[in-house]
């Protein structure tokens, strides 16, 4: 099994579409996109998967078909600092991929001269508390309601990494799966 992190392609709009309905608790991450046609979804992914100076989304890809993303945002290297974000089909989450590709991606951060990287999570979203912090992000504390979908509003937990953070030894010690970048 081979996976990779690349930026996202208008080649990947049926592997987007298919992802997008692949679980219910996706729909946010598309920020209401009407991800109905290849057409729609090869604009979302031009449009809001970009890789930019400011923007960077790399798709998780396992066996040439991508199946999540993760992403930095918000690239700010006067204050050094960047806001990341992931997520995964249905099918491909349990296999590490959302930890694997983050800390990937926060070592190039941190590489390429960010110091620190925050992140945030509806508390009722246990699976990205559980990436997060096995990729050595801490939790800094709970923004009420600060998310809105629809009529609901969520309260989300923030997590912050710093350049000079440990990463939990789990995290490095082989567990997760090998991730190839590319276009870093």
């Amino acid at each position: 099994m081979s996976v990779v992190l690349r930026p996202w392609d208008g080649r990947d709009a049926v592997a987007l579409l298919a992802a997008a309905e692949s679980a219910s608790d996706l729909a946010p991450q598309f920020s209401g996109a009407d991800l109905r046609s290849a057409a729609t979804a090869e604009a979302f992914i031009e449009q809001s998967l970009r890789f930019d100076a400011h923007v960077k989304n790399w798709a998780i890809v396992e066996d040439g078909v991508a199946v999540g993303n993760v992403g930095a945002s918000a690239i700010e290297y006067r204050h050094e600092t960047a806001w990341v974000s992931y997520w995964l089909s249905a099918a491909a989450r349990g296999k590490g991929y959302a930890t694997a590709a983050l800390l990937a991606v926060s070592d190039w951060a941190f590489e390429g001269g960010l110091y620190r990287l925050e992140l945030g999570h509806r508390v009722n979203n246990p699976a990205s508390c559980r990436v997060a912090t096995a990729a050595g992000f801490r939790v800094e504390g709970i923004e009420r309601q600060k998310l809105r979908y629809g009529n609901d509003r969520y309260d989300v937990e923030t997590h912050a990494r710093l350049a000079g953070d440990l990463v939990p030894a789990s995290a490095r010690a082989g567990a997760l799966p090998a991730l190839s970048l590319s276009a870093l």
